[in-house]
């Protein structure tokens, strides 16, 4: 392996580190992150550390400080464009997957989908859950959503991670298995209409749940 790959596989596993940092509320938004900090931390030189925080920034996770980078901080209006663009992408892969999931593709949807409806641990359920869309958006086979989706639960995430959670309202984590099992029957039919529409509904009322959570929390802060 040459010096450069070394460096390359460094950027990278710096790269997930911080970011599980963010987006766990390890580092809630506005936490600094010092490059020369983070490179004592984890005992490597500045610039696997500095290549990785411009990954971050890339990804809309952290900007440019006066002392480094800071996890970034937005408004309640951009948590509601982050939620409307995840609408649209997750309607459109939900169609793709209604008409080109595979038969290996179904079988892991299903799978995840029962393990949840089995769970009684609420952790655990939100964890099947959020497998449950990775899978989704795999089953429709277009790596570039995939990839954008990824960045926008990120960016939710760091929020979601400081604020009183959505999902623990009474009832939601069932209405989603509900809601769950409609979207994959249209899936399993190939009815990529059903699919797209119950999409929208689901994420929808997600979106309104989280933006209410977003209120609540700055309320209790004021």
């Amino acid at each position: 392996m040459t010096a450069s790959q070394d460096d390359g596989r460094r950027t990278i596993s710096h790269y997930a580190r911080i970011r599980q940092r963010i987006v766990n509320g390890q580092a809630g938004p506005g936490t600094v992150l010092i490059p020369s900090a983070l490179s004592a931390e984890y005992n490597v030189s500045r610039t696997p550390v500095r290549e990785a925080l411009i990954r971050l920034e890339q990804d809309g996770l952290v900007e440019q400080a006066t002392r480094g980078y800071v996890v970034r901080t937005r408004t309640p209006e951009e948590i509601l464009q982050i939620c409307e663009a995840r609408i649209a992408l997750e309607s459109t892969i939900v169609q793709a997957a209604a008409m080109r999931r595979t038969e290996l593709d179904l079988a892991r949807l299903v799978h995840v989908h029962e393990s949840a409806a089995d769970t009684t641990d609420p952790a655990e359920l939100r964890n099947l859950n959020s497998e449950w869309h990775v899978m989704l958006r795999e089953a429709g086979h277009n790596p570039t959503i995939a990839e954008l989706m990824d960045r926008l639960d990120a960016q939710l995430k760091t929020y979601d991670a400081h604020t009183s959670s959505a999902t623990d309202l009474p009832g939601n984590l069932d209405q989603i298995l509900t809601e769950h099992a409609g979207i994959l029957e249209a899936v399993r039919h190939g009815d990529a209409s059903a699919a797209r529409d119950r999409m929208i509904a689901h994420q929808s009322r997600t979106r309104d749940l989280r933006l209410g959570a977003l209120a609540r929390s700055a309320r209790g802060t004021a």
